[in-house]
């Protein structure tokens, strides 16, 4: 299969100078289509050029991610904050709804953890999942074996961020993480941006909210402006 390039974003001028200076700063050219241009948002993103190195993108992943959203599969996140930095596509974040504070309540575990378990009773296998929390939604994810159609898994933190970052990558599922502690919610959402854009441009596409979807992407990188 054959992958069309994302259609280019329309940015103001402050993003467009942004992007300039990234670019004059590091090279990202010989990297492969959809690790470059998950790398370079997350950079972008970040003002932290230490993703370069930090950042594990396997090409074929994240072509799976690609497929998996062109499909129009459900994307769950796992927090607020990574809701509020993704446009272009609905999301599901269960972590403040009162049925996953009861059921955190009642079956003793950690509130990301019950909105894992709510959201996948609601979506079921073959979802996106999108981490930019704490571990404990990643951790259940693997825990729960909720058969994801893809992660992007950044969870940040001094307290299990990396090892679950680590059970992630070993547990072999199509996904895109870091190895470092370094992650959050601004990470999470400029990966699924990048291969969100990619996905809108694949013919006949039920990624995002349909033809209005690219629109609401192109304004995305408007705190720079």
């Amino acid at each position: 299969m054959t992958w069309p390039d994302a259609e280019p974003a329309v940015m103001g001028p402050g993003s467009e100078e942004s992007y300039r200076i990234l670019r004059s700063r590091i090279d990202l050219s010989r990297l492969p289509k959809f690790s470059r241009d998950v790398t370079e948002r997350v950079i972008h993103a970040t003002a932290d050029f230490d993703y370069f190195t930090d950042l594990v993108c396997e090409e074929d992943w994240l072509a799976e991610g690609v497929a998996v959203l062109a499909a129009g599969a459900p994307v769950v996140v796992d927090s607020a904050m990574v809701a509020a930095g993704i446009s272009g596509s609905p999301v599901l974040c269960k972590i403040n709804e009162t049925l996953t504070q009861r059921l955190a309540r009642t079956a003793m575990i950690t509130r990301p953890a019950a909105a894992v378990r709510l959201a996948f009773g609601e979506v079921g296998p073959g979802a996106v999942w999108v981490v930019g929390g704490g571990s404990a939604a990643l951790t259940e994810i693997l825990s729960r074996r909720v058969e994801p159609g893809f992660v992007i898994g950044f969870p940040v933190g001094f307290v299990g961020a990396a090892d679950a970052k680590d059970a992630l990558r070993a547990s072999r599922l199509p996904s895109v993480s870091n190895v470092s502690e370094k992650g959050g919610a601004a990470v999470a959402a400029a990966a699924f941006t990048a291969l969100l854009r990619h996905a809108l441009a694949v013919t006949g596409s039920r990624a995002g909210w349909g033809s209005e979807s690219p629109a609401d992407l192109a304004d995305d990188d408007s705190a720079d402006s």
